[in-house]
C-alpha cells in the first residue's frame, strides 16, 4: 500500500495500518513531498492556533503534549514529528508523486524518487499546496497575497490593507494586522461568531454527531455520547439530511473567538464590509459605488484539493472534487481519499477528527 501525504491524516492512516500489524516502509509507505515533518502545519504562519486545547487536537494513539492555552503552530509540527518517530512510520521523504496511474496488479505511483507498484494508494496530500483566489474584473497594481503566503504582521506595518474572506484565517489574520495597519474587512455575508465559550470541541462534537446520523438506518433513533446540547445536536443531523443553515456549523456560527480575535474585537476591528464589485489600480470598489484605496491585499478565500497527482485516473467531477463512498473513490475502487474536508469523512480535515475515519478505512484495507 502507498499512503500519499505524510501530515496528519498520512500519519493517522499509518497509525492504523501498523496498529493492524502491517510493517511500516515493508507493508505500506509513506510518501511525503515536504522537507520535514509537520505537514501543511509546517508551512503556515507561527502565531496561527488551533481552535482547541492540546487534549482536544490529538491524532489517534497520543496525547498531542499539553500547552497553557490553544497550541501555535509550532507545537503542533513538534507534535506531529515526534508522533511518526514514536510509532516509526518510516515516512520517506522529500519525495514527490507525480502521477498515479492504472497497472497490472494495482496502481503505479510515479514519483520523482522512482516508482511503486501498489495494491490501494491513499491520498491524503490535503489543501494547503492549493490556494484559491477568486476572480473579479479590474486589476489590482499593488500587493497581493493569500493566506498560504501570510507570515506575520510587521510585515505591514503602516499599510492600508484589505482582508478578504469571511472564515477563520481571515478573522486571524485580520486581528493581527489591524494591531500594525490600517485594515478593511470584506466578505461575502456578515461574519458569523462562535459564542466566545465554543471552540473546537464544540464543532467536533457536531462533526461525530453529523457522523452518527449519516450511519444511522432512516427511520430509526440514536443516541450521541457528545457533549454537545439537544439543539446543537439537532442542528447537526438537519446538517446531516442534507440541508443547510443560515448561521455556520451546527447552526452555530463560522468563526472560533480565539483570543486575538476577542482582543481584536475589544478594539472595534471586526467590522466587515460587503464584498469588493470589481477591482481598481489602487484598490477596489464597494457595491456602493465608492473606491477605497489599499496597499496590499491578502486573500483569505480558501483552498482546493490538491489532487492533480490523481489526473490520470480521470476520476474528477465537475466540481473538481472525486466522488467517495466514505474515503473510497467510486470509480476505483483501489483509491481512497481522506482528510480533505467532510466530503472524505465528517471532520476529517483536523486532527482530532481525522481519526475516526482512518480507523475504518485501515480496518477495510486489512481485513
Amino acid at each position: 500500500m502507498a499512503v500519499i501525504g505524510g501530515g496528519q491524516a498520512g500519519l493517522a492512516t499509518g497509525f492504523y495500518l501498523r496498529r493492524a500489524g502491517l510493517v511500516p516502509g515493508v507493508d505500506f509507505v509513506i510518501l511525503d513531498a515536504a522537507e520535514q515533518p509537520g505537514g501543511a502545519w509546517a508551512r503556515m504562519w507561527p502565531t496561527l492556533r488551533t481552535f482547541s486545547p492540546a487534549q482536544y487536537s490529538s491524532l489517534p494513539g497520543w496525547m498531542m503534549p499539553s500547552y497553557a492555552g490553544y497550541p501555535p503552530a509550532g507545537h503542533v509540527v513538534d507534535y506531529l514529528t515526534r508522533y511518526e518517530e514514536r510509532y516509526d512510520l518510516s515516512v520517506q521523504r522529500p519525495v514527490r508523486v507525480h502521477r498515479v496511474e492504472r497497472a497490472d496488479g494495482g496502481l503505479l505511483v510515479r514519483t520523482d524518487k522512482g516508482d511503486w507498484l501498489a495494491e490501494h494508494v491513499v491520498s491524503a496530500t490535503g489543501t494547503w499546496s492549493r490556494p484559491f483566489f477568486p476572480t473579479y474584473p479590474g486589476r489590482f497594481r499593488g500587493q497581493q497575497l493569500h493566506t498560504a503566503q501570510y507570515h506575520r504582521a510587521a510585515d505591514f506595518a503602516g499599510q492600508r490593507v484589505a482582508i478578504i474572506g469571511g472564515g477563520n484565517s481571515a478573522a486571524q489574520i485580520l486581528a493581527e494586522v489591524s494591531a500594525v495597519a490600517d485594515t478593511t474587512w470584506l466578505t461575502q455575508r456578515p461574519p458569523r461568531f462562535l459564542p466566545d465559550d465554543v471552540d473546537g470541541r464544540a464543532l467536533f462534537n457536531l462533526a461525530t454527531a453529523r457522523r452518527q446520523a449519516l450511519a444511522t438506518p432512516a427511520g430509526s433513533t440514536t443516541s450521541t455520547s457528545t457533549t454537545a446540547s439537544a439543539s446543537t445536536t439537532a442542528s447537526a443531523s438537519t446538517t446531516a439530511a442534507g440541508s443547510t443553515t443560515a448561521a455556520g456549523v451546527g447552526g452555530l456560527g463560522d468563526i472560533v473567538m480565539v483570543e486575538a480575535v476577542r482582543e481584536a474585537r475589544a478594539r472595534g476591528v471586526l467590522d466587515a464590509h460587503p464584498m469588493l464589485t470589481h477591482l481598481t489600480d489602487t484598490g477596489f470598489s464597494l457595491p456602493d459605488g465608492t473606491d477605497q484605496q489599499v496597499d496590499t491585499i491578502i486573500w483569505c478565500t480558501g483552498f482546493r484539493p490538491a489532487l492533480a497527482h490523481l489526473a490520470p485516473l480521470a476520476l474528477r467531477e465537475r466540481d473538481g472534487r472525486i466522488a467517495t463512498a466514505e474515503t473510497q473513490a467510486l470509480r476505483e475502487s483501489r483509491l481512497h481519499l481522506v482528510g480533505y474536508g467532510d466530503w472524505t469523512g465528517p471532520a476529517s480535515a483536523t486532527l482530532i477528527g481525522v481519526g475516526q475515519t482512518t480507523r475504518p478505512l485501515a480496518a477495510a484495507l486489512t481485513n
